[in-house]
């Protein structure tokens, strides 16, 4: 057995076999394999990599990170060393990303943002906390805004809700200031 050699050919299909075997190990994930990923899926991976980030960093906006993420490829890693270096660009005003899941695309028609607003899912809040006759008169002014805080139960349920019917009304009237204003600019 000392004498044994190996043969020319028995060495050739050794190192054939180990080579088709490490290149299927380590190189079964090529490129000619794989099959192409469609839009959908990219769409689907981005989407989960912007809610990484918001998880770890909820002040950044996701304009923001959709537009870094489609820069360097759909990695989190750099998007994420940006942020923390404070390095993070915004966007520029010509990217308009896709909406998110679960929203309507921006470019709905109007007849439907129309239907939208004559249907509302909740009612307002005039028509939730019964507001309407209050919204012709201005709430009275009475002596409880200078109380303190009322040990009794009803009393303080009272005054909270009266609080609540003010502000309500309050940033009614604000908006309807602010709608006659638009209006004003736009005619004039």
């Amino acid at each position: 057995m000392a004498n044994e050699q190996i043969s020319l050919p028995y060495l050739a299909g050794i190192l054939l076999l180990s080579g088709l075997l490490m290149r299927y190990l380590f190189f079964s994930g090529s490129q000619t394999s794989r099959p192409s990923r469609t839009p959908e899926d990219v769409r689907r991976s981005r989407e989960a990599a912007v809610e990484r980030i918001q998880q770890m960093f909820p002040q950044t906006e996701r304009r923001s990170i959709l537009w870094d993420l489609q820069r360097n490829g759909g990695s989190i890693q750099n998007t994420t060393e940006r942020i923390l270096a404070g390095r993070l660009e915004p966007p520029p005003i010509t990217f308009q990303p896709p909406p998110p899941p679960g929203q309507a695309p921006s470019g709905a028609s109007t007849a439907s943002t129309n239907r939208q607003t004559d249907k509302p899912l909740q009612p307002d809040l005039i028509t939730r906390y019964n507001l309407k006759s209050k919204i012709e008169h201005d709430i009275q002014q009475d002596d409880s805004k200078g109380k303190g805080w009322s040990s009794n139960r009803e009393e303080r349920q009272t005054a909270l809700q009266k609080r609540r019917d003010e502000m309500i009304l309050l940033a009614r009237r604000k908006m309807e200031a602010k709608i006659a204003a638009e209006k004003a600019a736009q005619e004039g």
